[in-house]
Protein backbone atom coordinates (compact mmCIF):
# COMPACT_ATOMS: atom_id res chain seq x y z
CA UNK A 1 0.00 0.00 0.00
CA UNK A 2 1.26 3.69 -1.30
CA UNK A 3 2.26 5.95 1.59
CA UNK A 4 -0.03 9.10 1.68
CA UNK A 5 1.20 12.69 1.70
CA UNK A 6 -0.66 15.78 2.35
CA UNK A 7 0.98 19.28 0.63
CA UNK A 8 -0.08 22.18 1.67
CA UNK A 9 0.65 25.33 -0.43
CA UNK A 10 -1.34 28.11 -1.53
CA UNK A 11 0.89 28.40 -4.73
CA UNK A 12 -0.84 25.76 -7.29
CA UNK A 13 2.18 25.61 -9.26
CA UNK A 14 4.21 23.97 -6.47
CA UNK A 15 1.79 21.71 -5.63
CA UNK A 16 1.40 20.50 -9.07
CA UNK A 17 5.19 20.16 -9.09
CA UNK A 18 5.19 17.96 -5.81
CA UNK A 19 1.93 16.28 -6.28
CA UNK A 20 3.73 15.16 -9.64
CA UNK A 21 7.17 14.18 -8.49
CA UNK A 22 5.82 12.02 -5.17
CA UNK A 23 3.22 10.13 -7.53
CA UNK A 24 5.58 9.41 -9.99
CA UNK A 25 7.77 7.82 -7.13
CA UNK A 26 3.98 5.55 -5.89
CA UNK A 27 3.17 8.00 -3.40
CA UNK A 28 -0.40 8.98 -3.28
CA UNK A 29 -0.75 12.44 -2.92
CA UNK A 30 -3.68 15.14 -1.31
CA UNK A 31 -3.12 18.92 -1.89
CA UNK A 32 -4.50 21.93 0.09
CA UNK A 33 -3.95 25.50 -0.96
CA UNK A 34 -4.94 26.93 2.22
CA UNK A 35 -4.45 25.48 5.38
CA UNK A 36 -8.05 26.26 6.60
CA UNK A 37 -8.77 22.74 5.81
CA UNK A 38 -5.78 20.65 7.05
CA UNK A 39 -7.49 19.32 10.34
CA UNK A 40 -10.39 18.07 8.11
CA UNK A 41 -8.14 16.59 5.30
CA UNK A 42 -6.13 14.97 8.40
CA UNK A 43 -8.39 13.51 9.27
CA UNK A 44 -10.47 11.66 6.00
CA UNK A 45 -7.18 10.74 4.65
CA UNK A 46 -4.88 10.09 7.49
CA UNK A 47 -1.37 11.13 5.84
CA UNK A 48 2.14 9.36 6.65
CA UNK A 49 3.66 12.55 6.14
CA UNK A 50 2.14 15.92 5.50
CA UNK A 51 4.57 19.19 3.70
CA UNK A 52 3.39 22.68 5.00
CA UNK A 53 4.27 25.95 3.68
CA UNK A 54 5.31 28.56 5.92
CA UNK A 55 2.87 31.33 4.44
CA UNK A 56 -0.37 30.06 3.50
CA UNK A 57 -2.26 33.44 2.61
CA UNK A 58 -3.07 34.68 6.13
CA UNK A 59 -2.39 31.58 7.97
CA UNK A 60 0.79 30.98 9.26
CA UNK A 61 1.97 27.09 8.61
CA UNK A 62 4.06 27.17 11.71
CA UNK A 63 1.11 28.06 13.62
CA UNK A 64 -0.51 24.80 12.05
CA UNK A 65 2.11 22.60 12.57
CA UNK A 66 2.18 23.92 16.23
CA UNK A 67 -1.45 22.85 16.47
CA UNK A 68 -0.79 19.30 14.43
CA UNK A 69 2.33 18.58 17.18
CA UNK A 70 -0.20 19.56 20.10
CA UNK A 71 -3.00 17.24 19.15
CA UNK A 72 -2.99 13.53 20.50
CA UNK A 73 -4.41 12.33 17.12
CA UNK A 74 -2.00 13.58 14.64
CA UNK A 75 1.44 14.64 17.21
CA UNK A 76 2.88 11.45 15.28
CA UNK A 77 2.81 12.67 11.84
CA UNK A 78 6.04 13.84 10.55
CA UNK A 79 5.43 17.38 9.24
CA UNK A 80 8.33 19.04 6.94
CA UNK A 81 7.75 22.89 6.44
CA UNK A 82 8.71 24.40 3.49
CA UNK A 83 9.56 28.16 3.01
CA UNK A 84 11.15 30.47 0.58
CA UNK A 85 13.08 32.27 3.74
CA UNK A 86 16.12 30.38 4.39
CA UNK A 87 16.68 31.45 7.97
CA UNK A 88 14.11 29.33 9.60
CA UNK A 89 16.36 26.44 11.14
CA UNK A 90 15.34 28.12 14.30
CA UNK A 91 11.46 26.79 13.22
CA UNK A 92 13.07 23.48 14.38
CA UNK A 93 13.78 24.41 17.82
CA UNK A 94 10.20 25.86 19.19
CA UNK A 95 7.18 24.10 20.79
CA UNK A 96 5.72 21.94 18.28
CA UNK A 97 8.29 22.19 16.09
CA UNK A 98 8.05 20.61 12.32
CA UNK A 99 10.02 17.53 12.20
CA UNK A 100 12.18 18.71 8.92
CA UNK A 101 12.61 22.17 7.09
CA UNK A 102 12.79 22.40 3.36
CA UNK A 103 13.92 25.76 1.38
CA UNK A 104 12.38 26.91 -1.70
CA UNK A 105 13.35 26.45 -4.35
CA UNK A 106 14.04 23.01 -3.54
CA UNK A 107 15.71 20.00 -5.74
CA UNK A 108 13.70 17.08 -6.43
CA UNK A 109 16.18 14.48 -5.03
CA UNK A 110 16.83 16.77 -1.93
CA UNK A 111 12.63 16.72 -1.78
CA UNK A 112 12.04 12.90 -2.49
CA UNK A 113 15.52 12.36 -0.01
CA UNK A 114 13.90 14.05 2.52
CA UNK A 115 10.62 12.44 2.40
CA UNK A 116 11.45 8.59 2.09
CA UNK A 117 13.75 9.77 5.32
CA UNK A 118 10.39 11.00 6.96
CA UNK A 119 8.42 7.81 6.18
CA UNK A 120 11.39 5.53 7.19
CA UNK A 121 11.90 7.18 10.81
Amino acid sequence: MSKKILAVDDDNDILDVIRIILEEEGYEVFTLANGKHVFDMVKENAPDLILLDVMLGGLDGRDICRALKEDQNYKNIPVVMISASHNLNNLLLMPGAPDNFLAKPFDIDHLLAMVKAQLAA
